[in-house]
C-alpha cells in the first residue's frame, strides 16, 4: 500500500509538473501592458532664436528743478482743474486716481515710486517727498574708489 500511494504522489506530481506553470508574483510589472516606444524628434535651437538678457538698466534718478510745477500740473489733470493752492495736501485714497496720477508721474519723470513704497503714498506731499530724493546707481565700492582713502589702502579690482 505504501508503496502504491507512493507511486500515486508521484504520479500526481509529475502530471501536475507537466502542467504546472510557473506564477507571477503580485508586485510584478510584467501584468500591465507595455506601452508603444515613441521616438520624439528633437529640433535644434538656432542662436538667433534664444532669448537675451536685457542690459541693466539704470536706476539713477536726479530730480528736475521744475518738479513742484511738474506734480502741481499732473495733480491738476488727474484730480481735476478746481484743485485749490493746496494741491499737496490732496488724498491719494482712491486706488484708481492713485494708479492714475503715480503712472503718469512715472512717465513724466522716468522714475516710478517702487512696490514696496506705494502704502506710504497717502498725500501728494508724500510723492513730492519722494521724488525730491535723488538716486544714484554706484556701489559701496565706487563710493570708496571715488574717496580719498589712506595710503595704506588699496582697491584692486582686476585681481
Amino acid at each position: 500500500m505504501a508503496a502504491l500511494s507512493v507511486s500515486g504522489v508521484l504520479r500526481r506530481g509529475l502530471t501536475r509538473a507537466a502542467s504546472w506553470t510557473p506564477r507571477r508574483p503580485l508586485w510584478s510589472g510584467s501584468r500591465k501592458e507595455e506601452k508603444p516606444l515613441v521616438v520624439e524628434t528633437v529640433e535644434e535651437v538656432k542662436e538667433e532664436s534664444r532669448l537675451v538678457c536685457p542690459p541693466l538698466r539704470s536706476r539713477t534718478y536726479i530730480p528736475p528743478d521744475d518738479l513742484q510745477n511738474r506734480l502741481e500740473s499732473c495733480a491738476k489733470e488727474v484730480f481735476g482743474s478746481s484743485v485749490s493752492s493746496s494741491w499737496q495736501d490732496i488724498s491719494l485714497e482712491d486706488g484708481h486716481l492713485k494708479f492714475n496720477f503715480l503712472t503718469r508721474l512715472a512717465d513724466d519723470l522716468g522714475h516710478a515710486v517702487p512696490n514696496s513704497r506705494l502704502h506710504q503714498m497717502c498725500r501728494v506731499k508724500d510723492v513730492l517727498d519722494f521724488y525730491n530724493v535723488p538716486i544714484q546707481d554706484r556701489s559701496k565700492f565706487d563710493d570708496l574708489l571715488a574717496s580719498n582713502l589712506p595710503p595704506n589702502l588699496k582697491i584692486t579690482w582686476g585681481y
